[in-house]
């Protein structure tokens, strides 16, 4: 993430700086997200899930997303053009998780409306706005302020000035870190959630569920193989239905086809592994969702 602008600048500048730079466009997308969320929130708890204030947040929150993931993926394309370094093919360029969310949030976009599919985006928009209010914002309006150079109680060897963090910011930086990994995992429970959610409506036939269903699964596949948090979820979750379906309870049917389940699931996760199709020397790591 881009530095603030230089506090040697003037306020009206250093506003101007920033508000001239893509990584703004980037917050202005992920802020207008979350307040759409909250505007077809306020929508779906009185029962309007479909009028036109509602359709409009709900549509917007998705555009918003995918002009979000867009600049991403914009920007990491310019940069490799800038260091000469050869382009991604069309598999590679896939398994980038920032170009998977940019698909998922256009095909949200044009589906019919499925609230539970906003929150997995609501939470990084979260944890995005306060990052970038902690290293952008708040340093445009209140620069850190440096502390005098014969050394501070912290350092008192220090010879080069040192600057403080407003109080505001800090607090947002604790919450950050904090938080971080608790609401990943809660990510990649709604995640989870949200391909039962598809699931239900293909088994009802609605218009168009089964080719969502698809999409989704290759989404949510992919998913599982680079992220821990979905990962570790999917652990969980197997651990749980394994308890209640070996109680003695239990009809052997049911825990035969439990059994049966699992190991369909375990050779459909073999079977779609990308990096079985990716040569080694092409791999790289794939960046976090932004």
């Amino acid at each position: 993430m881009a530095p603030p602008p230089p506090s040697t600048l003037s306020l009206t500048e250093r506003v101007k700086k920033l508000a001239q730079t893509l990584q703004f466009a980037w917050f202005l997308g992920h802020l207008t997200l979350l307040l759409s969320v909250f505007r077809y929130l306020f929508s779906y708890i009185t029962f309007n899930f479909y009028s036109r204030w509602a359709q409009i947040s709900y549509r917007l929150a998705f555009v918003a997303a995918a002009a979000t993931y867009g600049i991403v993926v914009y920007k990491a394309y310019k940069a490799r053009l800038n260091t000469g370094a050869k382009q991604q093919s069309a598999l590679m360029l896939a398994a980038d998780e920032n170009v998977q969310y940019l698909l998922m949030a256009l095909i949200w976009l044009y589906s019919r409306q499925i609230p539970l599919a906003l929150l997995p985006f609501t939470v990084y928009s979260i944890f995005h706005v306060a990052t970038y209010t902690r290293t952008n914002i708040i340093p445009t309006f209140q620069p850190p302020k440096s502390a005098p150079s014969g050394g501070t109680p912290s350092s008192p060897n220090s010879s080069k000035p040192s600057s403080s963090q407003s109080p505001l910011a800090n607090s947002i930086g604790k919450f950050v870190k904090e938080y971080y990994d608790a609401s990943m995992t809660l990510v990649a429970l709604l995640e989870i959630g949200l391909w039962f959610r598809v699931l239900l409506s293909a088994f009802t036939f609605t218009k168009g569920s089964w080719v969502l269903l698809v999409i989704y699964s290759v989404f949510l596949r992919a998913r599982y193989a680079q992220s821990q948090f979905v990962q570790g979820a999917f652990v969980q979750a197997i651990a749980r239905m394994d308890s209640q379906v070996q109680n003695q309870s239990m009809p052997p049917a049911v825990r035969q086809g439990w059994d049966t389940v699992k190991g369909l699931g375990r050779k459909g996760v073999e079977a779609t592994d990308l990096r079985r199709y990716l040569s080694g020397s092409n791999q790289q790591g794939t960046k976090k969702p932004q």
